[in-house]
């Protein structure tokens, strides 16, 4: 007998997980099928739901006045749609042979076992949290939930220093760099990689450096955290690498995420090589009828390299939620894969790519010419034209277009979008410098910077093609 047999008619949706997939998932299955069809219940570890965790760096930084600005829906707005929003309660087991979860209050430990027809794991991606000594010292901060964000800015609050330093130089790292800029601190910048933003190739990466130590942010790369440091009152007082150690009266740790699947892997669900769950194009959890799985717990496709990949952004999030649920309250919809993009900035600086980088082409055995170009966001004789570097990646015969990356100042960023609807297709460099972008002086030059990397692209193809 199945658990709607067994309520009667109406089946049972339950939701692990209250933000962007999650209640996407929920809402969309609430539009499609009323309460009398389907209950829905969702369970949340926190005290908020449909958060924008990107804006957390902004609100710390004070571009967001307001926490509640980053909150796309309430509670209380879900509860009124007959969601069934149980926060701060855990799921801390699933059990898929009897269908049903375990869930635990947060706050008196009691705990109850909820059944359901249909399962939605939403849960996320934790922050990667080195095990170092001082790691758990106060003033020590991850920045992933809201809750991470409103801690953060009660210890600045409490913190007469002035000193900051930042772990990691991914996006958070120099977004949470630039935060620390604007609320008065002296950075210090820590990477174990060679360049900031390892998501570019270092060439790339190097202009990025520059431009942070341009702004008075210290960047120390090639260096591995070993310990933080802490004082007489417990607080964390330095960062500590193998050769020297650096003074911090509050430490921010942006090194990255991981997906959070031990939930899915005690439950035996499958997991990828990046530790993401693997789905179907419908986003249905691979070998499992009535289970999907959505956002930053997920492995997705990579429609460039033809691989699996964990790439965690609230865009592709909110999508996976639409679509997980059409399907869970019987549609149909499918989410076709990635190509990449993302775009960040420190201070002015805006950084941006898509498709696949040099290292990324070499992994899957692509063979590939470069091309990069210097160009400026306007003509250049018109007001505020700023500067901006375009680098190209192209399949060798082909011309099949592979990666952009970008650095610039304002107008840079988002020109990325060109060369992700261009992966899309499939197209060319040389089918790329034909498109017919909008011009004028004040929004681009004649040839849009893209555009001039893809004429040079495509000329470095022709050199290598085979007689």
């Amino acid at each position: 007998m199945s658990m709607s047999d067994a309520r009667g008619a109406r089946e049972r949706l339950v939701v692990i997980g209250g933000d962007a997939a999650g209640m996407s998932a929920a809402s969309q299955a609430r539009r499609l099928k009323g309460p009398d069809e389907l209950e829905i219940v969702a369970f949340e570890r926190g005290h908020f739901t449909s958060y924008s965790a990107c804006g957390i760096p902004y609100w710390v930084g004070g571009d967001v006045p307001e926490r509640d600005q980053l909150i796309a829906r309430t509670p209380d707005e879900h509860r009124a749609r007959d969601i069934d929003l149980r926060l701060r309660t855990e799921v801390v087991e699933i059990d898929t042979e009897r269908q049903r979860v375990r869930a635990r209050d947060v706050d008196s430990g009691a705990e109850s076992w909820t059944s359901y027809d249909k399962l939605v794991i939403a849960t996320g991606a934790r922050p990667v949290r080195p095990e170092l000594p001082g790691v758990d010292a106060p003033g020590v901060h991850g920045v992933q939930t809201l809750d991470d964000g409103q801690a953060l800015l009660d210890t600045l609050a409490r913190t007469r220093g002035s000193r900051a330093v930042v772990v990691g130089a991914g996006y958070i790292g120099v977004e949470m760099a630039e935060a620390m800029i604007k609320r008065g601190y002296e950075v210090t910048v820590v990477n174990r990689g060679k360049e900031p933003m390892a998501t570019l190739d270092p060439d790339m990466g190097r202009l990025v450096h520059r431009a942070m130590e341009g702004m008075g942010i210290t960047m120390v790369n090639d260096a591995e955290v070993t310990k933080l440091l802490t004082g007489e009152d417990g607080r964390v007082s330095a960062v500590g690498t193998e050769d020297a150690e650096f003074p911090a009266d509050v430490v921010v740790l942006g090194i990255g995420v991981s997906p959070e699947t031990s939930l899915a892997r005690a439950a035996g669900l499958p997991v990828g090589t990046h530790g993401g769950l693997l789905t179907d194009r419908s986003m249905r959890v691979r070998g499992h009828e009535n289970i999907w799985a959505g956002g930053d717990c997920v492995e997705v496709l990579d429609l460039v390299s033809g691989q699996e990949r964990h790439i965690p952004l609230g865009t592709h999030a909110n999508k996976h939620g639409q679509i997980i649920g059409a399907n869970a309250a019987g549609g149909y919809a499918t989410f076709p894969g990635v190509v990449g993009t993302a775009v960040s900035k420190v201070c002015d600086l805006e950084i941006a790519r898509t498709g696949l980088r040099e290292k990324d082409a070499r992994r899957v055995g692509l063979k590939y010419v470069t091309a990069t170009i210097e160009s400026t966001s306007r003509a250049g004789y018109y007001p505020s034209a700023s500067p901006m570097t375009v680098k190209m990646l192209a399949e060798r015969r082909t011309g099949r277009l592979l990666g952009v990356q970008i650095v610039g100042r304002e107008g840079a960023g988002k020109r990325v979008d060109i060369a992700a609807v261009a992966l899309t297709a499939g197209m060319t460099v040389d089918q790329m410098t034909t498109l017919d972008l909008g011009y004028a002086p004040p929004f681009s030059p004649v040839w849009d910077p893209v555009l001039v990397a893809a004429r040079k692209a495509s000329a470095k193809v022709r050199a290598t093609a085979t007689p």
